[in-house]
């Protein structure tokens, strides 16, 4: 996968990175044109942003999953980033959220704004039993062998605060008209007060920046600002040459 850093901080790496994942045929400059990067900087957070080239094509293929782990994650942990964080819209969010399913404990934090959950069926079975903290998940085998099959189940941990705690934070935000709402609406109830996120509108990018501009405000992420938050940023020149943008 191609990626794009933009650090926060000309010339220098924080300790915290936000990696950005795009929609189906969306580019991933479209974060930066959006606003999604100056809205990190203007509020002087310490983090990082890279952005991922997750083409729609690494889905159909079934290779996000080890692309984004040994392309991105991993590189990008062993140049030293203590924090990294999954920012990803639409399938780009239900990407962020099976690359956790798939690989625990890799990432420190998942933001989703307006993520595909998968298929209507399965939500409406979710529906139907009264939401996802009082569905049951069958017994055995998944009667297919669609992802979404497994990731309901292990986003039905988020309902429970103990198995919750050995999660990533899972950050939620979602346009009310969104053509995925319902399925949203059923992750949104079992996710804690403050986690979710919603606006007026559909699935676009007026509503994604929205979200992203309210969901940043509340994430657990270092500062600049002289506030005791901030944490140190290395000059470049102390870092491998690999890790210019």
């Amino acid at each position: 996968m191609k990626t794009h850093l933009k650090f926060a901080v000309d010339d220098a790496r924080s300790d915290t990175l936000l990696v950005f994942l795009p929609g189906a045929f969306l580019k991933p400059e479209e974060f930066e044109r959006e606003g999604f990067i100056h809205a990190v900087r203007e509020r002087e957070l310490a983090a990082d942003a890279l952005l991922v080239d997750a083409d729609v094509s690494y889905y159909y293929d079934q290779t996000f999953i080890e692309r984004l782990h040994h392309d991105v994650i991993q590189p990008q942990r062993s140049l030293g980033y203590k924090a990294i964080w999954l920012v990803g819209i639409s399938i780009g969010g239900f990407g962020a959220l099976i690359h956790e399913l798939a690989k625990p404990g890799a990432v420190d934090g998942i933001v989703a704004l307006a993520p595909y959950l998968g298929r209507r069926p399965i939500g409406a079975e979710i529906h139907k039993a009264g939401g996802l903290r009082a569905w049951k998940a069958p017994d055995g085998p998944p009667p297919d062998e669609e992802v979404d099959r497994k990731l309901w189940p292990w986003l039905q941990q988020y309902a429970s605060p103990k198995r919750a705690a050995n999660l990533p934070p899972l950050y939620l935000g979602f346009g009310l008209s969104d053509r995925f709402a319902s399925n949203h609406q059923l992750l949104a109830d079992a996710l804690p007060a403050g986690r979710v996120f919603t606006t007026e509108g559909g699935h676009d990018w007026p509503q994604w920046s929205k979200l992203w501009r309210k969901v940043l405000d509340v994430l657990p992420l270092p500062s600049h600002a002289g506030n005791g938050s901030t944490r140190a940023v290395t000059p470049l020149s102390a870092t491998p040459a690999a890790i210019a943008a």
